[in-house]
């Protein structure tokens, strides 16, 4: 199976309508891969909390038309990362206004959407995309023809739990787009590798470049095999990483190594 991280570069100076058709075209020339994956936030920057609201779109919004094609006309599966989502809120009255998520959309290579994940874990304590976007509430697994797909988004990789539910759902490759910022950027190769080894599954972590709203990017997007082992890591700017791996050692691994049979739920706290 062949998986493309297109880790993009977010910059100031360039518009959404341009990054959006670039995005497109790098899309395109990823023909004959498998599956393509695009980063958290691309159109705004995941650190551009003053954008959300304005670039906030529909699931059939210009993005979702752009990437829909794009997956078409190369024939590939394509996560096409996450976009500020505008969806009617859980309140049944009009003034109760629209509610903003941080959505991931998932194509088919015949541009159909598949699947969409709203973020569960929002990022800022506080401030910022924590108050700015409400969370998502459902775990989102995608079968492709090779292997399942579970999906996650940035400071998700943090969260063991939601990845072993994943795994549980039947996730075999875990995919994660993020806007992971340079400063901690020690932290999202440890954790990919942490979230591979613990769910003996392929990671495929694909996070962006450039700066967002003054918060340099990491980079470094990153594939890792159900042993832990690094098969490809990009670099800092905007980079194509393209690697072939093999979705059947997941079940190899996990056959070989059966770790995941021992794992004991339900553990009460200490008795005081």
């Amino acid at each position: 199976m062949r998986a493309s991280l297109i880790q993009i570069a977010v910059e100031e100076g360039e518009s959404v309508e341009s990054r959006r058709s670039r995005a497109a075209a790098l899309v395109r020339e990823q023909a004959g891969a498998d599956l393509v994956v695009l980063p958290e936030l691309w159109t705004t920057g995941a650190f551009a909390y003053e954008r959300f609201a304005d670039e906030a779109e529909t699931l059939d919004g210009p993005t979702a038309e752009a990437m829909a094609k794009a997956a078409s006309e190369a024939g590939v599966w394509l996560h096409a990362g996450s976009i500020p989502e505008r969806a009617p809120s859980a309140g049944s009255r009009a003034e109760d206004g629209d509610a903003l998520y941080n959505t991931s959309l998932v194509f088919s290579p015949s541009g159909e959407l598949a699947a969409s994940y709203r973020k569960i874990h929002r990022f800022g304590f506080d401030k910022g995309e924590a108050v700015l976007m409400a969370a998502g509430e459902d775990l989102v697994t995608v079968p492709l023809p090779e292997t399942t797909l579970g999906v996650a988004t940035c400071y998700d990789l943090r969260f063991p739990e939601l990845f072993r539910a994943l795994v549980d759902a039947g996730a075999e490759t875990l995919v994660v787009s993020a806007g992971w910022p340079e400063r901690r950027r020690g932290h999202w190769t440890l954790l990919a590798r942490a979230r591979a080894v613990e769910n003996q599954a392929f990671v495929l972590a694909c996070g962006t470049a450039g700066t967002h709203a003054g918060v340099p990017q990491a980079g470094h997007s990153i594939v890792v095999d159900p042993w832990g082992e690094v098969l490809a890591e990009a670099g800092a700017g905007e980079e194509v990483l393209t690697v072939d791996f093999d979705p059947a050692r997941t079940a190899a691994t996990r056959e070989q190594f059966p770790a995941l049979k021992d794992r004991v739920l339900g553990l009460r706290p200490p008795r005081r």
